[in-house]
């Protein structure tokens, strides 16, 4: 018998029990997804108005939730954790649920809906054309390490509401929020985002809300 037969018949077997080499080790990230939680109070319409108050009613206007503009270095589906030095980094093994600029856009949508004030709010993808705009610029949305062992969460929001008809800016103002980490798990600190992601953008909705009822006329 040739010599070399039995090796070579053995061959594949000891590939197939080294494959693990050839294997990644690595964790998937943990994906993390913020949710609106009603921050803000529900605009009063008519039919929920108390008894002897007088009624706010719902503004008839569409409104478009543009995609947003994200600082450099914040443009990713990384958190991210701004130290004392100013150094930028990010969580290991952990993402959020799609790039920053999609997840803020689809939040704000959901404070929309449940603020309840405007008579549609969707995403500037939508079919349906709206007559107004809102255009977000995240300039702040890190964790932020000073001397305390947990972190500070910042967020911060430029916003400008405008008209489709002629792309002139009816308002502009910015929102902003800290809310401190209750420790420094990662699942504490992605909450403080959760609640300063989400007392900013409901100031937006407030702020949007009063501009648009200045410049809309009722039906």
């Amino acid at each position: 018998m040739n010599r070399w037969a039995k090796p070579l018949s053995l061959l594949p077997l000891a590939l197939a029990a080294c494959g693990g080499l050839f294997q990644t080790k690595a964790r998937p990230p943990i994906m993390y997804q913020l949710t609106a939680a009603a921050v803000a109070a529900p605009a009063v319409t008519p039919a929920a108005a108390p008894s002897g108050a007088p009624a706010v009613a719902p503004i008839s206007a569409d409104l478009a939730v543009l995609k947003p503009r994200v600082r450099t270095g914040l443009a990713t589906d990384r958190i991210a954790a701004l130290y004392p030095d100013r150094r930028l980094e990010y969580f290991a093994d952990a993402r959020w649920s799609g790039p920053l600029d999609e997840v803020i856009q689809d939040m704000a949508v959901q404070e929309f809906h449940l603020a309840a004030g405007l008579r549609n709010v969707s995403a500037e993808e939508s079919e349906f054309p709206s007559a107004y705009w809102l255009e977000i610029e995240v300039t702040d949305f890190q964790a932020e390490y000073a001397a305390a062992a947990a972190p500070t969460v910042r967020v911060h929001f430029l916003a400008r509401i405008g008209n489709s008809a002629d792309r002139r800016i009816l308002a502009q103002f910015e929102a902003s929020a800290m809310e401190s980490a209750a420790d420094n798990r990662l699942s504490a600190i992605v909450a403080a985002y959760n609640r300063a992601a989400d007392k900013a953008l409901a100031e937006i909705v407030a702020g949007t809300n009063l501009a648009l009822r200045t410049h809309v006329r009722p039906d």
